[in-house]
């Protein structure tokens, strides 16, 4: 009979293999590539000796294709839990090494047991992605596998972040899951996200094209836009991902950590007087402003290759989160259009899902015109917008830092869809348009039957821009709360947000809302 000592040696030497993943040659074939291993990707992640891993020793049970006779330790990915800057996340790690990564019925049990315990205990689910895809030898069970997770992704989305980072192939149903999930980051020209592959599109289509051109990271993040984030290397993501959990709160119920300031400044820059110009056609980048307004102009852009006429991400005010939304008026004057509307309104949804104030810096021209848009839906996309902010009950704030025209003052986070509080600076416009297009519609008769129509449009158009050219108007009729000094814009917000810090507001009894999909 052996001894509990040789049992423990047996555990011992059974733990090794399994840490050994696919054997050195795979593993040195992963380096090659550019690319870390599973267990080094948890260890570059997570802070020092605490991840505790789950699940080590499962096994796969098919018997098709010679697998009876194929040993895949870990069944390709590396479950369980750690610690980032000290607070609880479950990871789950797929490893190349074995079996391509490739997704099986165990491989997908040990995922969704993870989800599972991450939900139970209110922590974030990070999903590291390195897979062929479906293990083919399992067939529907592979699929079954995924549909596992596909359901966990949706129930607990807005529950507790998750995040998925792509670090190598991310092939057919595989690229659902991280669709599904809070934010996807790639790793530049080692990560490809795609349905169907460059070999298969080419055989039914007859087009070429390479994995990187088809769904690289570049693609993703500036074509696409299904990937929020992207880093030139693996520990330059991870570190990302860290960065990006440090304005998260652990789960829904929570609000985000608060992160201590030095020293307390009193809220006024005079370099904000002169970063917007006054003439509405000049253009401006918009990020000088949100860099001036939060806690050491540290702001972190989510999604910034990717209609690039919005802004958004996350900051701090007094060490606590807010999530920024932000007209770009160097890319088309700032117009909303179909892409920026979906880019806006899902992070909309993400902030208050997750109890992080809105603030919403407005220099708008309008719905983006044109045939394309029409006929793309830019009607049920803009619809989004009005959507995601009426629904959203954290605090929500707009300061209109120029121009606020027609529906897209209204879409917003104006006062008539629910603004907590609405700010507008001194040389603000609002009105259904600008005074160019409002004098040639109010004034055509008069313009057309005038002896001089040039000299009279002009003073039809200065007349409007006199009338409209103000916040006054809107703050007449308490659709501004205030008109503030631009120097003073963070001390206002700082205000706002601490009167808004005990906000409570429900919203009707229902199953699920049908937001304009």
């Amino acid at each position: 009979m052996s001894t509990m000592y040789e049992r423990i040696d047996e555990m011992y030497e059974r733990r090794r293999k399994v840490e050994l993943g696919g054997g050195d040659k795979r593993i040195d074939a992963q380096h090659n590539r550019g690319k870390l291993t599973a267990r080094e990707r948890i260890d570059l992640f997570l802070d020092e000796d605490t991840f505790v891993e789950l699940n080590p020793f499962i096994e796969h049970r098919a018997t098709n294709f010679g697998m009876d006779k194929m040993e895949g330790p870990g069944e390709g990915v590396v479950t369980g839990y750690g610690k980032v800057n000290g607070r609880l996340v479950f990871i789950f790690s797929q490893d190349f090494t074995v079996f391509g990564g490739a997704l099986g019925e165990m491989h997908a049990l040990k995922i969704a047991r993870i989800m599972d315990l991450a939900a139970k205990n209110g922590a974030p689910v990070i999903g590291l992605n390195d897979s062929g895809g479906a293990r083919i030898q399992e067939g529907v069970e592979s699929l079954d596998g995924y549909g596992h997770i596909f359901y966990r992704n949706s129930i607990y989305s807005g529950v507790i972040p998750q995040i998925s980072v792509i670090m190598g192939p991310c092939a057919g149903g595989a690229v659902y899951s991280p669709a599904i999930t809070d934010f996807v980051c790639m790793v530049e020209k080692t990560s490809q996200m795609f349905i169907t592959g460059p070999k298969v599109i080419e055989a039914v289509t007859g087009e070429k094209i390479t994995s990187e051109n088809l769904g690289g990271a570049k693609v993703h993040a500036s074509i696409s836009g299904n990937a929020h984030f992207t880093a030139p290397s693996e520990p330059e993501m991870l570190e990302q991902v860290r960065r990006l959990l440090s304005f998260l709160p652990q789960n829904n119920k929570e609000n985000p950590p608060v992160v201590a300031l030095e020293h307390k400044d009193d809220g006024w820059d005079d370099e904000l007087a002169e970063i917007v110009p006054t003439a509405a056609t000049k253009v401006y980048d918009v990020r000088k402003v949100i860099h001036k307004i939060v806690d050491g102009g540290d702001f972190m852009e989510v999604q910034p290759d990717f209609a690039k006429n919005i802004v958004i991400g996350f900051g701090r005010i007094d060490g606590h989160s807010i999530g920024i939304i932000a007209n770009q008026p160097k890319f088309m004057a700032g117009g909303l259009d179909i892409n920026s509307s979906d880019k806006l309104s899902r992070f909309v949804r993400c902030c208050d899902a997750f109890n992080i104030p809105l603030i919403t810096f407005e220099d708008v021209s309008g719905f983006f015109p044109g045939i394309n848009q029409e006929h793309g839906g830019i009607i049920r996309h803009g619809a989004k917008i009005l959507y995601a902010y009426s629904e959203a009950t954290v605090p929500k704030i707009t300061v209109i830092l120029r121009k606020a025209f027609g529906g897209a003052y209204v879409a917003l986070n104006s006062k008539a869809i629910g603004a907590d509080i609405v700010y507008a600076w001194p040389n603000a416009e609002i009105a259904v348009m600008g005074a160019e297009g409002a004098a040639n519609i109010i004034f055509a008769r008069e313009i057309e039957n005038s002896e001089n129509p040039a000299e009279t449009r002009q003073a039809k158009i200065d007349e409007y821009r006199e009338r409209f050219a103000n916040p006054y108007v809107a703050a007449s009729r308490g659709m501004v709360d205030d008109v503030i000094d631009p120097r003073e814009t963070r001390k206002k917000l700082r205000e706002a947000l601490d009167m808004l810090r005990t906000k409570q507001e429900t919203r009707p009894a229902k199953k699920h809302g049908n937001i304009p999909l």
